[in-house]
């Protein structure tokens, strides 16, 4: 199935039973309310617009001051395809982001995974949130993030000191 008009019918053949909408439409909803729930509950952090992506990856940039000093960002990132939540150290710019994974490759960076230099590839470190979020129970999911984010956060800083 290579041609554009075959995937296409295929697309529509899916929207008409009316799933992807209300999941994708879920989705969107869901971390909208993070990111602002997120924002009200650590105003000193710096927030991104959120990205919307492509039915890829959907995320936003939640950082702590000391970190976007260093020109690395927070990205709180939901995979569609695997339906996951991850949290990614990023750096503003590909250059900054290959600094930091030569520098990492040094460290002890416990349990968190170290990205490679690579087209397509945005994160510097990895940690995964939520395998199987729970969405029909939102708070207690924002709740997992926010944690997860928290804790990455600190744990990133201890790594860089």
């Amino acid at each position: 199935m290579d041609s554009m008009n075959e995937h296409i019918r295929e697309y529509t053949k899916a929207l008409r039973k009316g799933h992807i909408q209300k999941a994708y439409k879920g989705i969107m909803t869901f971390m909208t309310d993070l990111k602002s729930d997120l924002e009200r509950s650590h105003p000193d952090w710096v927030s991104s617009a959120l990205y919307f992506g492509y039915m890829d990856m959907t995320y936003f940039a939640f950082t702590p001051p000391a970190l976007r000093e260093k020109k690395l960002k927070i990205a709180i990132v939901f995979l569609h395809e695997s339906c996951s939540f991850e949290v990614w150290l990023a750096g503003n710019n590909r250059r900054v982001q290959a600094e930091y994974i030569d520098l990492l490759k040094e460290r002890d960076i416990g349990e968190y995974s170290l990205s490679q230099v690579q087209p397509g590839v945005d994160s510097i470190l990895v940690s995964i949130v939520a395998e199987q979020p729970d969405f029909d129970s939102p708070e207690g999911l924002k709740k997992k993030i926010e944690d997860s984010t928290i804790r990455f956060a600190e744990d990133v800083m201890t790594i860089l000191d």
